[in-house]
């Protein structure tokens, strides 16, 4: 996926997810403070998506509808939600992915049915999202907060990945 970075990092009690706002066609900048970042299910659950606008916008639709037949159940929502993206043929054709959070499960998320949660605190996605992971990954053992941490990688990604800007969307949620 190309045309931006989603930075999710747990730690300390908190997790944080960052995203840039930069959108691109090809090889021309259109935005510069896009929202990639948004807060699901009446603030409980964080999501940051990298892929076409107009499918993640479907896809947090979707997830958000899930979250409303499962609530509380971030995990059980968003298996059921690949199930669908899988198997659904107007879904299966939608080309982004997400990362997701509350307060207890990370979790990245694809159309080809993978719900996965990190080893460790950490997870990006997007074009930026290998920089920005390397650069978390180097800081999580420093006194850094998880919030300091998105913050500085996703500078480092914003210097190396040009799909990637310096204008951010941070959200955070206490770990309960």
């Amino acid at each position: 996926m190309h045309a931006t970075t989603i930075l999710m990092v747990r730690k300390g009690g908190r997790v944080v997810v960052g995203g840039d706002g930069q959108v691109s066609l090809g090889q021309t900048i259109v935005k510069g403070n896009a929202r990639k970042v948004r807060r699901l299910a009446k603030g409980a659950v964080i999501g940051g998506f990298a892929g076409a606008t107009a499918d993640a916008f479907t896809l947090f639709e979707r997830l958000e509808a899930k979250l409303e037949q499962y609530p509380g159940q971030l995990t059980r929502a968003c298996v059921e939600l690949t199930k669908d993206w899988r198997t659904d043929r107007y879904l299966r054709r939608l080309e982004a992915m997400m990362v997701v959070a509350d307060k207890e499960v990370s979790l990245l998320l694809s159309g080809s049915g993978d719900v996965l949660e990190p080893e460790s605190g950490v997870m990006a996605i997007g074009s930026g999202g290998n920089y920005a992971l390397a650069a978390a990954r180097a800081l999580e053992d420093t006194d850094l907060d998880a919030e300091a941490i998105v913050r500085k990688a996703m500078a480092i990604a914003a210097e190396i990945c040009v799909y990637t800007n310096g204008n951010l969307v941070i959200e955070a949620l206490d770990q309960g």
